[in-house]
């Protein structure tokens, strides 16, 4: 059913808690990275794209705190999130946004693969004729 507005400010609350709960437990995990490279240890590719996409978290989290800090700019986040995607820290991202991002990035590589499926059935038929 339809949410009140207290359930949905309690809501929004929770998702804000929540999201920089798991920024604050990403931040520790990069800090002992940071402290393994400095000791001559070499990261995995799954740890040095943690630490990339932590980093970039914190860079996005500076103009995301003004919306948070100022009275009244959470308002306005919509319509900054909807002309800055990204500006949203990967913490604080919804299931449902995760998923559209998914769905997207699966179209474009069917769409890819559609279209390099076709090209190569084009130079078969193109080699066949060049033999035949």
């Amino acid at each position: 059913g339809k949410k009140s507005l207290h359930q949905k400010i309690v809501d929004e609350l929770k998702h804000y808690y929540n999201g920089f709960h798991l920024l604050w437990i990403d931040t520790k995990v990069a800090a002992r990275m940071v402290w393994r490279l400095l000791h001559g240890q070499v990261l995995t590719r799954r740890e040095r794209r943690r630490l990339l996409r932590t980093c970039a978290d914190l860079f996005r989290l500076v103009p995301f705190l003004v919306f948070v800090i100022v009275p009244f700019m959470e308002f306005l986040l919509p319509v900054f999130l909807k002309l800055f995607p990204e500006m949203l820290p990967s913490t604080f991202e919804t299931e449902s946004k995760k998923e559209e991002k998914q769905k997207k990035k699966l179209n474009a590589k069917l769409e890819l693969a559609k279209f390099l499926r076709e090209t190569i059935a084009e130079m078969a038929k193109r080699n066949k004729a060049d033999t035949g």
